[in-house]
């Protein structure tokens, strides 16, 4: 089904973007959650009319990461875990685990927004990027210590 976006949704695009999704996620998920609008020639010709408040919402958004994006390039944190012999973790660190981290620092981000590709298994230090906005990912330095 073919929707324009009433509001940035990361998974799909920007706000005033014309997208096509499933049809249970647009009838069950976008549109009654006033996410989305059909994609009609109507609704088009609305969305030009709307096009500069769009593109001053994304503007602001986007302002707003990069600021964000700033603070976190700054932002380093310690995990302490069990280590074996070899500096081999017994476990894995996570993005749950870095979250936590985080979230004793008072820093608020998302689980989703941590782009961990793969379980840290190993102590040492870390660049963990943090995906704030569609083009905007700064790096935290995420450092594993034997507990």
């Amino acid at each position: 089904m073919k929707l324009i976006l009433k509001e940035t949704i990361e998974t799909l695009g920007i706000i005033g973007s014309q997208v096509d999704v499933a049809n249970g996620y647009a009838r069950n998920y976008l549109l009654p959650q006033g996410k989305a609008i059909l994609d009609t020639p109507q609704n088009r010709s609305t969305l030009k009319h709307q096009k500069k408040k769009f593109d001053l919402q994304i503007a602001r958004e986007k302002k707003i990461a990069v600021e964000m994006a700033e603070q976190l390039n700054k932002v380093s944190c310690k995990i302490a875990a069990k280590v074996s012999d070899e500096n081999r973790l017994y476990g894995s660190i996570t993005s749950r685990d870095i979250l936590n981290a985080l979230e004793r620092q008072d820093i608020k981000v998302e689980k989703r927004m941590i782009l961990l590709g793969e379980a840290i298994k190993q102590t040492g230090t870390y660049k963990i990027p943090i995906r704030v906005y569609a083009d905007v990912e700064p790096q935290i330095t995420v450092e594993i210590v034997p507990e």
